[in-house]
């Protein structure tokens, strides 16, 4: 059965965070708060974790469109190939904040998304997310989780959250009541920008 702790976002507590990175490292899955919906994650580098959240999606690990939730932009050039000024003023005018960006993958990818030319990547306005992914010194994976309600694409009560994946996941975070509106998604990747999903995220920074 998960852990279900409380971590607040205008300050997260150190102690819980280090508990979150404890369990992603050995490979643990975790529910965390974004700046948008509740996310569903693991440690990028984990094949077992990844293998087991596409499990949990109902796809295939190779097939799996998921974005990599950073702390900055910082460690960009980690990923994705040498991106020209107009794409980066983008990033800098958008990030952190409710955007998904598709951008060009380079060869350092990790060995379980190699095959991909192009990789998302997350900076979202969210504190808990941000150092997360800053104490474990990787990115995480981020992928929504989903209602069965017609109405409510996406259940925005963490303690609902847990009710429903407590024996799915290891440890589900409470960071408040999330939202219920995605990720503005823009593909990056070639010479025009293009919008694969209007979300959350104001499409004026383009």
């Amino acid at each position: 059965m998960a852990e279900f702790i409380k971590i607040y976002n205008e300050n997260p507590n150190p102690r819980e965070i280090k508990r979150v990175v404890e369990v992603l490292r050995k490979g643990g899955l975790i529910i965390y708060p974004t700046d948008t919906v509740y996310g569903l994650g693991c440690d990028i580098t984990k094949t077992k974790a990844l293998e087991k959240i596409a499990r949990i999606k109902g796809i295939k690990l190779d097939k799996a469109n998921w974005s990599f939730v950073c702390a900055d932009l910082s460690n960009l050039s980690d990923y994705v190939r040498q991106i020209d000024t107009p794409t980066f003023k983008i990033l800098k005018r958008a990030l952190p904040g409710p955007y998904t960006f598709i951008l060009p993958g380079n060869n350092n990818l990790p060995k379980d998304f190699k095959k991909r030319k192009t990789v998302g990547i997350r900076v979202p306005d969210n504190n808990i997310a941000r150092a997360i992914v800053e104490s474990l010194g990787n990115p995480i994976i981020s992928t929504s989780i989903h209602d069965e309600d017609e109405v409510i694409e996406y259940t925005t009560d963490p303690e609902l959250i847990y009710e429903k994946w407590q024996n799915l996941v290891d440890i589900v975070i409470d960071g408040g009541y999330g939202h219920n509106v995605t990720s503005t998604v823009i593909d990056l990747s070639n010479s025009e920008p293009a919008v694969i999903r209007e979300g959350k995220g104001s499409l004026d920074i383009l």
